[in-house]
């Protein structure tokens, strides 16, 4: 393959603005997300990063401009598409099904036990019991269950809003772990993350807002952003 065959966006914002009354929460903004890669998006508080997430999973819509998957605007998909093939995980684990693979069967029911355990393998849990209470997993644990609910209707894109801020330091190492290794597999990420130090160790992208404007945007490595890391 030749190195100079560009890499292709699996999403992308063009020229997005929201506004909210008369607050505009972002301004004219364009982003690529690229497939196969991590991109961060960071800023100080307030930016805009935990809109533009909302964004890319049709949980709010732009006032102007315009999000694209795969090319295509995103209201001409089915928004239950959408949802399928960008997945979401928040903040705080919610766990939707009083065992494992209840859970892990919300976004897809005829899940099998042998498929549910592969999905907790990709996540870092291959040692749980489908019978296992949720009630009963860490925080660690429970954001994992999250991550592999998420795969299980097989996302192109896993959206990640601040995954491991409810978490210790010892199970934000697990998440961070899993993620990496999920993009290593050809996973499409996008990190909203305040954690400067974070968003350098898993990022190969960076998209950083300031006041609802994109500042910089590019690899991670030549971020003067999250330079102040080091």
């Amino acid at each position: 393959m030749s190195e100079n065959v560009p890499m292709q966006a699996v999403l992308s914002l063009e020229d997005v603005t929201v506004r909210r009354g008369d607050v505009t929460v972002l301004d004219g903004i364009s982003a690529q997300f690229l497939a196969g890669r991590c991109t961060a998006v960071a800023g100080p508080s307030g930016a805009g990063k935990s809109t533009l997430l909302r964004l890319l999973d049709r949980l709010e819509e732009p006032s102007s401009g315009q999000v694209l998957l795969r090319g295509r605007p995103l209201p001409s998909y089915d928004v239950l598409e959408v949802r399928r093939r960008v997945g979401l995980v928040q903040q705080a684990p919610v766990l939707l099904g009083a065992t494992v693979l209840a859970d892990l069967r919300v976004g897809r029911p005829n899940l099998t036990p042998d498929e549910a355990h592969e999905l907790l393998a990709r996540a870092g849990l291959g040692d749980q019991a489908l019978d296992r209470e949720t009630n009963s997993l860490s925080g660690g644990e429970a954001q994992r269950l999250c991550l592999a609910r998420a795969l299980a209707v097989g996302p192109e894109v896993l959206l990640l809003d601040e995954p491991t801020s409810a978490l210790d330091a010892v199970a934000a190492v697990s998440v961070e772990r899993v993620v990496r290794a999920l993009v290593a597999d050809g996973l499409t990420a996008v990190l909203v993350s305040h954690d400067l130090r974070q968003a350098s160790r898993m990022a190969d992208d960076v998209v950083v807002l300031r006041d609802g404007r994109v500042e910089e945007t590019g690899p991670a490595a030549d971020s003067v952003y999250l330079a102040g890391a080091s």
